[in-house]
Order: structure tokens, then C-alpha cells, then sequence
């Protein structure tokens, strides 16, 4: 009788992956550390004489100037405000160029009919659209969502037409053969695999949602974040103007937290590899 010698566990793979379970928490103590140091020479620099503050302000300044904002509790309204504005603009621009991305990817004619018109539009600058809004839906908060969505469309309209065309078109035909209907076909083919290139164009949205929202304030409103930084302006108050961003900021970032925990939970099914480890 023959003895089978023992073989130890494989070891092999334990130090690849305790390296990619430690790469977030190096990621970001180095975006921390980045961030200190440029602070740091920020705030030493406007000390020392080296940066002007009545033109940059300083880290301590701003940090001061949101803190008063928080205390008193204004900042909170005109934040509701600007939020209200850019989430319309997000909902409202994202489902239409969600809508209009399907469309045109499946119908190939009207796509090739419309694609001058789309390109003009898209080429058109928005700043100069932003004044026309106000003309047409004066102060209050229409105006903004309508300038929000001009540049929110396009951009999700883009990346789902495109995600919509790189589907595998031999899934699709044996998926037909099997006798799914168009209906089927969009829900269990086209969207899983455009999910990928839809959640990109939200991350960029958010951004520009909010840019959307204060920059038709800043033009003409009577309140909201872009309000604030008009008025801060208006009396050379840089610090208040810098803090404004800062809000911003902090508010387009926890956004985009929401939209990648969305964006992992539906993606759950996808196979990640080792570039998709260090995510948030």
C-alpha cells in the first residue's frame, strides 16, 4: 500500500490579498497626508507674507468662516436650496438623457436623423444659456434646474447611448432565438450591461448638477450657496467666497459616496478585479 505524501495548504495567495485588503487605508492616509501638506504651506505661506490673503484667505479663516455659517444656522437654508435645485436638475437630466440614450441606440434611423441637431445642441455654451432661463423662468428655482439639466443631459445621454451600442450583439441575438421580447431584452440585457457606463456619467453629473444650481444663482437669485458667494463678492470677502466651495465641496463628495454604494450594490453580480479593491 502506497502512502500519498501530505501536502500544506497553499499559501501562495494570503500575501497578495492581505497587500489589497491594506491598499485603501494606504490610499487614504497618502490622500490625507496630501492634503495636510498642502494646507499646511497654504496657511505658512499667507503667514509668512508669501500668498496674499486678501486674495486667498487662509485655510484657519475659512475653516472659521464655515464654522460661524453652521453655528448661525443660515447656511442650512441656502444649502436646501441649492441641493433642492441640483437634484431636480440630476433626476430630471439624467431619466431624459437615460431616455433618449435607449432610444436612439436601438433606433438607428432617427439616431442618424437627429445627430446633427443633438451635436449643435451639445455645442451650444451653456453660460449663455444660463441669462435665456432666467428671461424664460425668471429668479425663482426653475431657472436653475433648467440650465442643471442642459448639462446634465448630455452627458448621461452620451455614455447610455454608447453602453447601449458596446452590447455584445451575439448576446442579443441568441437572446431573441430564446423568444425574449424588446422588454425583456432592455431589462435583462441592455441596462446590466450599460449599468457600468450610466453610473460613470452620474458621478460626473453630481458635479455639474451642483455647478449648475449656484452658477444660475449667482446670476440672479435671492438665495442659495451661489447666492452667498455672489453677495461675498459683491464686498471682496474672499474668505466667505472660498468657504462657499468648501461647502460645495463637502456636499458634491458625499454625493458621490451615495451614487458608488449605489453603484457597487447593483454592480454586486460583476466580477472585480484588482483596480476595483481600492474604491470607496
Amino acid at each position: 500500500m502506497s502512502v500519498q505524501p501530505r501536502t500544506q495548504p497553499e499559501t501562495e495567495p494570503a500575501a497578495p490579498r492581505r497587500r489589497t485588503s491594506r491598499r485603501p487605508l494606504l490610499v487614504r492616509l497618502v490622500q490625507l497626508a496630501l492634503a495636510v501638506v498642502l494646507l499646511g504651506a497654504w496657511e505658512l505661506g499667507a503667514a509668512a507674507g508669501v500668498v496674499d490673503p486678501f486674495f486667498f484667505s487662509r485655510p484657519s479663516a475659512i475653516v472659521g468662516q464655515v464654522g460661524a455659517w453652521v453655528a448661525d444656522g443660515g447656511i442650512f437654508r441656502h444649502l436646501w436650496v441649492t441641493l433642492v435645485e441640483a437634484m431636480l436638475a440630476l433626476l430630471i437630466g439624467s431619466a431624459a438623457g437615460l431616455g433618449v440614450g435607449f432610444l436612439l441606440a436601438r433606433v438607428r434611423v432617427l439616431a442618424e436623423v437627429l445627430d446633427p441637431y443633438i451635436k449643435v445642441l451639445n455645442s451650444l455654451p451653456r453660460v449663455v444659456l444660463a441669462p435665456i432661463f432666467l428671461l424664460w423662468f425668471g429668479l425663482g428655482i426653475w431657472s436653475k434646474v433648467a440650465f442643471g439639466f442642459t448639462l446634465v443631459f448630455f452627458i448621461v445621454f452620451f455614455n447610455t447611448y454608447q453602453g447601449i451600442r458596446e452590447v455584445n450583439q451575439v448576446l442579443v441575438d441568441n437572446t431573441r432565438m430564446l423568444g425574449a421580447k424588446e422588454s425583456q431584452l432592455l431589462r435583462h440585457v441592455f441596462l446590466p450591461s450599460a449599468l457600468s457606463w450610466i453610473f460613470s456619467s452620474l458621478h460626473v453629473s453630481v458635479g455639474f448638477a451642483i455647478v449648475g444650481a449656484v452658477v444660475g444663482e449667482y446670476l440672479g437669485a435671492s438665495e442659495g450657496i451661489g447666492f452667498l458667494i455672489s453677495q461675498a463678492e459683491g464686498v471682496f470677502d474672499t474668505t466667505a467666497v472660498f468657504a462657499g466651495m468648501v461647502v460645495l465641496s463637502i456636499v458634491v463628495l458625499l454625493i458621490d459616496v451615495v451614487v458608488h454604494r449605489g453603484e457597487r450594490y447593483l454592480l454586486r453580480w460583476r466580477p472585480t478585479g484588482p483596480a476595483d479593491t481600492g474604491a470607496n
